[in-house]
């Protein structure tokens, strides 16, 4: 499977399918846009970071082991080493040193993500800024008296394009084997995932730990990557994983796991930040252009897109699971106490892990900052509709899979939890 988090070189192949969704159909909106300005000052978690360095309020240890500046910098973001995931598939501007026996980690938050290589030059990082969108940085390995982010906006050759719906943003792919009718010739292709693709055709160019039954999936299978014989490996030995220790030297890495829950809560992250910002930027362009109020096109077009998300939101096109699913790290426990929680103990970041991914289906992102910085018209629009669908004043097909329970549930730990909500939110 391949992954661009951070900053890659690759060139994904992706399935037609995806492309043909209608945000995926945008090759590049213009960075340069007046209502953009991408290039400019951000506000991000690792900007954020940067001038407590340069303002020398901080400092980064650096830790022994080949680690650096690794678990400094993960302190710093407030991103748990729990998180960690591992991919061998060669993306990344680290190529050379990333195989089977050296996977890059990647650690992650709501908002940050950390790559790890190891004998690297540069940790490799991204953070969502709440308007821009993803911002992608690196970090020397080497030990300096001042270190220093840089940012990369060299890395869009890769994370601005279809996959991304056309902005700066983060994806997710799997390798897949690909075979012609006679089999005389066999490659890979690696396709986009999120909560919607099918478990059997995730994580092909991944590690994977924990349980999921007898559903299969395309992990912990090197022989998928293989530019000699790609496309005819066995499945044998690569499902229900729970330790890598005979895979390679987990000794040199901060966990010992790629957890198969914190995979899946990435998966949902990434394309839920892509949706936030071009939907965002949509509606910065459309303001600009009808100079504070969007023409009766453009609106329809920007009411359009958040339909798309509002669905992505509620998980209403989620693969369910067939099989009960498991983490072996502490990813489940400390994910979900993040929270927040309303008075009955209930939080959007509670797992189900039975037959879905969340107990409650509605994104916990909906607490982001990236959320919380798209346009009024934007946010307005979605409080809207959420409303009326979690009230049942929308009782059409596409959401007829979220039960009358979970919606109640889900609006009334909306109502206590959600800072900024419309007044007809809070009425009885």
């Amino acid at each position: 499977m391949r992954v661009a988090l951070v900053c890659g070189l690759a060139v994904l192949i992706v399935s037609a399918v995806v492309l043909a969704e209608r945000l995926e159909d945008t090759f590049y909106v213009p960075l340069d846009d007046p209502a953009i300005q991408y290039a400019g000052p951000v506000s991000d978690p690792i900007a954020r970071l940067e001038k407590q360095l340069e303002s020398q309020k901080i400092k980064l240890d650096y830790a022994p082991n080949g680690w650096g500046y690794l678990p400094a910098v993960l302190k710093q973001l407030n991103i748990n080493i729990d998180s960690q995931v591992l991919v061998f598939s060669r993306t990344s501007i680290q190529t050379s040193h990333i195989s089977p026996r050296t996977p890059r980690a990647i650690y992650f938050n709501d908002d940050t993500a950390v790559g790890f290589v190891q004998n690297g030059e540069v940790l490799e990082l991204s953070a969502i800024d709440p308007k821009q969108g993803a911002v992608f940085y690196s970090l020397d390995t080497e030990k300096a008296d001042r270190p220093e982010f840089a940012r990369r906006d060299d890395c869009l050759r890769c994370h601005q394009g279809a996959p991304t719906m056309g902005i700066p943003g983060i994806l997710i792919s799997s390798v897949h084997p690909v075979t012609d009718a006679e089999g005389r010739d066999s490659h890979g292709s690696a396709y986009i995932t999120d909560d919607r693709t099918s478990f059997e055709e995730r994580w092909g160019g991944w590690y994977v730990t924990g349980t999921h039954g007898t559903a299969v999936h395309l992990g912990n299978n090197p022989e998928l990557t293989d530019p000699l014989n790609p496309g005819r490996a066995s499945k044998e030995g690569t499902q229900n994983v729970t330790s890598l220790d005979d895979r390679f030297n987990t000794a040199r890495y901060l966990a010992p796991t790629s957890d198969i829950v914190a995979l899946m809560t990435l998966e949902h992250q990434t394309r839920m930040n892509n949706l936030m910002t071009r939907i965002g930027w949509d509606a910065r362009i459309a303001l600009r252009e009808g100079k504070g109020t969007p023409d009766p096109a453009a609106r329809d077009r920007i009411n359009t897109e958040i339909e798309e998300m509002l669905g992505y939101m509620l998980f209403v096109d989620e693969e369910p699971l067939k099989q009960p699913v498991a983490g072996v790290s502490t990813f489940t426990r400390t994910f979900a106490e993040r929270g927040p929680r309303d008075a009955k103990g209930r939080s959007l970041r509670d797992f189900d892990l039975q037959k879905r991914l969340f107990r409650y289906p509605l994104s916990y992102l909906i607490y982001s900052a990236a959320f919380d910085g798209m346009p009024d018209l934007v946010r307005e629009r979605i409080y809207q509709r959420l409303f009326e669908v979690l009230t049942g004043k929308d009782a059409s097909k596409i959401f007829a899979g979220i039960s009358p329970p979970d919606r109640q549930a889900l609006l009334e730990i909306v109502r206590a939890t959600k800072s900024g909500l419309p007044k007809y939110w809070r009425a009885n």
